[in-house]
């Protein structure tokens, strides 16, 4: 059955009234009380304002609780120092950052009010080569962003299932084509055997996200109302033509939603149809098997179910069954039995990048550590294909640009190769 919301919408939005009604109450009778809140304010303000307050019940204070966990001064202090990272020279930042206290204490009080909007996005067109919109929230707006999947992103991750490797810690690319290689290894018995991927792709998928659909399934796991008024806010900031659909490319809780929405399709796949090779990258995934009709009978049914439950579709002509044989394309890379290739545009995509990335930083919007950061990430990734060639002339052409510098990250190593070196390079003294 497809999710819905049980609920009316009045009934809804009359709660929300009388809640935020309930906290502005109990803030203005604790004003003398929190008058002096400062930087390192970490209260629980619920069960304080209720100790002066009896309107609020304790069931009202344990669905809150949540919430007062985002709100405080240390998780926006955190969510802060996220967002900044690697962009600490960016103007936005720079001023954000001149009344950064005051800035953090006003986001803090917005959200204890419930009075919070997010400034419309900014949008632009990138082609790489595929055409695609994305949509940049202002800086401000990525500090909520942070300190929202801060408090819910640990709920959720333990639900995901192993094989789920976007925009989670320890997963990525390189540990999702490491996974796939096991997978084929494991099924074609070393190479030895015959073995079918079915590649599929979700049609547009973040245009076709469905709020309702959405809210239901993060209710699952979160209670607290303020939260999800907060969700609802965030993402209705996002306008396209299907009202009540879609996310932004480019954010942080559209990409982190993206996994919560996908997390129905792998439990179907794992527990209700018993899947053994399957593994996902946002909205694209791999099956494999050694029967190619099973294939096909697995497509219809996974086609049948996104109908169905959660109001999406694979992807007409990007879902395909091949032999491992012909090589498969996944995460740009063409993936054969014995070696692979990075796919043509995925080079042409990572110098466009690098150019772009040079540029900015010999105009000074950005520091040494971020082009460190960017060339270290692709060059782990481009290990997993076969470029040794051409990894040595990008490294090459790099040492000569940049030669002299040194990043946080290769100094901090160093530091520790120098402190404690190998036991077999120590210089012995007699």
């Amino acid at each position: 059955m497809k999710y819905s919301c049980n609920r009316n919408e009045a009934a809804v939005k009359l709660e929300d009234k009388r809640a935020t009604a309930e906290l502005r109450s109990a803030i203005l009778n604790n004003d003398n009380n929190n008058s002096n809140a400062n930087g390192n304010n970490n209260l629980n303000n619920n069960a304080r304002f209720a100790s002066n307050n009896p309107s609020i019940s304790k069931a009202t204070i344990q669905e809150q609780d949540l919430y007062s966990q985002l709100c405080t001064y240390k998780n926006l202090e955190l969510a802060w120092r996220k967002a900044r990272k690697h962009k600490t020279l960016k103007p936005y930042v720079i001023e954000f950052e001149k009344n950064l206290k005051e800035n953090l204490l006003l986001i803090r009080l917005e959200l204890l009010l419930h009075s919070y909007r997010p400034k419309p996005l900014e949008i632009f067109i990138l082609r790489d080569p595929k055409t695609r919109v994305i949509s940049k929230s202002d800086f401000r707006d990525r500090v909520v962003h942070h300190a929202l999947c801060n408090i819910i992103e640990p709920i959720f991750e333990k639900t995901f299932i192993h094989d789920s490797y976007a925009n989670r810690k320890g997963k990525g690319t390189h540990k999702s084509i490491q996974r796939f290689e096991q997978f084929k290894r494991k099924v074609t018995k070393n190479n030895t055997a015959k073995c079918f991927v079915l590649k599929a792709d979700i049609k547009h998928y973040f245009d076709n996200v469905d709020h309702d659909i959405l809210i239901k399934i993060i209710s699952n796991k979160i209670q607290d109302k303020r939260v999800l008024f907060l969700i609802k806010t965030i993402l209705k900031n996002h306008k396209i033509k299907q009202k009540g659909k879609g996310m932004p490319l480019g954010n942080l809780t559209s990409q982190f939603f993206a996994n919560v929405y996908l997390n129905e399709l792998d439990y179907y796949i794992k527990h209700t149809l018993r899947i053994k090779h399957y593994l996902r990258y946002v909205d694209d995934f791999v099956i494999l098997h050694k029967s190619e009709e099973k294939l096909a009978g697995y497509k219809e049914k996974i086609n049948s179910f996104l109908k169905k439950e959660i109001d999406l579709e694979l992807h007409p002509e990007k879902s395909n069954i091949i032999s491992t044989y012909q090589g498969t394309t996944f995460l740009g890379l063409r993936i054969f039995s014995h070696y692979k290739l990075l796919k043509k545009n995925n080079i042409r995509k990572f110098k466009n990048k690098f150019t772009r990335i040079c540029k900015e930083y010999d105009n000074n919007l950005i520091d040494y550590d971020v082009v460190y950061d960017f060339l270290e990430g692709w060059l782990t990734y481009a290990k997993t294909a076969n470029t040794y060639k051409l990894r040595e002339k990008i490294i090459k052409s790099y040492e000569i640009k940049f030669k002299g510098n040194i990043s946080e990250k290769e100094y901090n190593k160093y530091t520790k190769l120098i402190m404690n070196p190998p036991i077999s390079s120590a210089i012995s003294v007699k």
